[in-house]
């Protein structure tokens, strides 16, 4: 184990569950800095303790609202940051704000700097074939000292889920990312996370995307318009029946103030 001695693991363990959160529509957020995230997730690391992250939107609490098991699923996750814009402003707009926006894409660069300094072993999953490698490609030389011990594309049926799962466990990673279709990205995480045993697996959603060069990230100037949604439905304009569901959840928000964190 790490440099975390076995007598203080009970202590370390007990800190581990004090992550201040807020609730929004029973989906518990956590309000940590991006900082305090990744120094509380590499502290798993060392710990080897199984983690499910999930990189929260409104699109995926509104799922919640109309999908119990997908609730369910959230509320099991050992943490869920704030990557959305519309959920920062919804937990200042019920009086309980996050520390600032947790974008998943910024927390794998972030998780990878502290992996190049510890040579944490990463295994990638997710997107085409293609898609994939180029990204393993982008991180081998960013980060040459991050051991990526597997690749490989997120094109797999329920059928071959045990031989995925087998491939992931006899590499031992420290660090899991996958990147799948959005209905069963957590989903696959949550269903496997016990059998995976990984510290931390986190579903990236499209960012294999962005780090393979197949998307652009969202100029600065986006960014601080909190419009990264909006340039991301200019590259993909097939993804505006999903974005029509963030105005929805604004109206929510405002509509059910006083509920909000009652859920």
């Amino acid at each position: 184990m790490s440099s975390t001695s076995v007598t203080n693991q009970p202590a370390a363990l007990a800190s581990l569950q004090a992550i201040p959160k807020v609730r929004i529509y029973g989906v518990p957020i956590s309000k940590m800095s991006m900082k305090q995230t990744v120094d509380y997730l590499t502290k798993v690391i060392e710990l080897k303790q199984p983690h499910q992250v999930i990189t929260a939107n409104p699109i995926m609490v509104m799922a919640a609202q109309d999908d119990p098991s997908y609730l369910k699923m959230m509320q099991h996750a050992e943490l869920i940051v704030p990557d959305g814009t519309g959920v920062v402003w919804a937990a200042n707009h019920v009086g309980q704000p996050v520390a600032e926006r947790v974008p998943g894409y910024d927390l794998i660069h972030e998780l990878m700097k502290v992996g190049e300094q510890k040579e944490w072993k990463v295994y990638l999953l997710g997107a085409s074939n293609e898609v994939i490698q180029a990204a393993a490609d982008k991180i081998r030389t960013t980060y040459p000292k991050v051991n990526l011990v597997g690749v490989r594309d997120g094109y797999f049926g329920d059928a071959e889920d045990a031989q995925v799962i087998q491939a992931i466990k006899d590499t031992e990673p420290d660090l899991l990312l996958v990147g799948r279709a959005a209905a069963n990205q957590e989903p696959w995480i949550g269903k496997y996370k016990e059998q995976l045993g990984v510290p931390v697996m986190m579903g990236v959603g499209g960012s294999f995307d962005v780090l393979s060069g197949k998307l652009k990230r969202a100029p600065l100037f986006f960014q601080k318009l909190r419009l990264e949604w909006f340039y991301r439905l200019l590259q993909e304009p097939w993804r505006y029946k999903r974005m029509l569901l963030l105005p929805k959840f604004a109206v929510k928000v405002m509509r059910d103030k006083e509920n909000v964190t009652k859920s």
